[in-house]
């Protein structure tokens, strides 16, 4: 009788198992949120001071990126590494702040000098760790106690499920606290001035063209006037405006539809009544999105309905945003 040998997994094999182990350690934390979270999260909230991280190897790079989340958030904190901290760095962990410490064992050796300074100094203390009887869960105010669930490394000695889960105890954490305060989007680009992520957050006014730079016409202008504001200020349009407010716009398109008797009409007689306008916050990624909607390239920026400004789709390319 011939005996198969069993197909060794593959690399998408392998991937799935340890997403699947990972994902489960999720469900289980969700299931089992910690007792004292939502005491840490009001802890944090009403702290003068800043949140202070700290922890070694894996558990250092998942603490960087809480406080990297946290800062980003509205939530004041600050990365400490074990060993600078026994060299000096104490001194940046004052009374008013709140002490978090990472340690999957909770036994974690280079920890100690933080961990008796904040005892020392009456420093609050959460602990973020897997064991619950551990010298840094006995000795913290607050524990964030996570499940122990399977590593997905197949060993059980690669910190892979452990840092995931203490990577999304962090994200729950800075999600709470800045829904608690009402941070807005518009909170989170104060932060975010840079690259990408910042141009996308700019707002209409930082990009619009205002004053003489706008293109604008009287609603009973002549049409030969009309072309030459347009041809003058080159954005392709003409605001045509009646008392102070925006009536329509004149666009090439409107020239063609009119050409048999273009100059002979006034600006009112060949514009494009009630066009889409944006108003100055509006984010300017939402302005481009309006842009491509309606297949056009110029907006009319207004307040109420008065024009103070207009914007191309060449500012958003040279900030950026499309």
């Amino acid at each position: 009788m011939t005996h198969t040998a069993p197909l060794a997994p593959t690399a998408a094999d392998i991937a799935r198992e340890v997403l699947e182990t990972e994902s489960a350690g999720l469900t289980a934390l969700a299931a089992n949120l910690p007792h004292d979270f939502a005491d840490v999260v009001a802890l944090i909230a009403g702290a003068e001071g800043r949140v202070i991280v700290s922890g070694m190897g894996k558990s250092g790079h998942i603490g960087a990126k809480i406080v990297a989340t946290l800062a980003s958030t509205g939530t004041p904190a600050q990365f400490v590494h074990p060993g600078e901290a026994s060299h000096g760095d104490l001194g940046m962990i004052t009374r008013a702040d709140v002490c978090v410490l990472l340690s999957n064992s909770g036994e974690t050796a280079e920890l100690k000098d933080i961990l008796g300074h904040c005892l020392r100094f009456k420093v609050p203390l959460v602990a973020l760790t897997s064991n619950a009887g551990s010298t840094l869960a006995r000795a913290a105010t607050y524990r964030l106690t996570l499940p122990k669930q399977p590593e997905a490394c197949g060993i059980g000695m690669v910190p892979t499920t452990s840092t995931t889960l203490a990577l999304a105890m962090g994200d729950a954490l800075a999600v709470a606290l800045l829904r608690g305060r009402g941070f807005t989007a518009e909170d989170f680009a104060v932060f975010h001035p840079g690259g990408k992520l910042g141009a996308q957050m700019a707002k209409v006014a930082d990009l619009m063209h205002t004053g003489d730079e706008m293109p604008l016409v009287q609603a009973g202008t002549p049409m030969p006037e009309a072309l030459l504001e347009m041809t003058s200020k080159g954005f392709g349009i003409t605001g045509v405006i009646d008392g102070g407010r925006l009536l329509g716009v004149v666009t090439d398109g409107d020239l063609r539809r009119n050409m048999a008797e273009l100059m002979g009409k006034t600006a009112s007689e060949v514009a494009t009544r009630d066009p889409r306008t944006v108003m100055p916050d509006t984010l300017a990624a939402a302005a481009l999105a309006t842009m491509q909607s309606a297949k056009i390239s110029v907006l009319m920026v207004t307040e109420g309905d008065a024009p103070v400004g207009i914007l191309h789709i060449h500012d958003l390319l040279r900030a950026g945003v499309a």
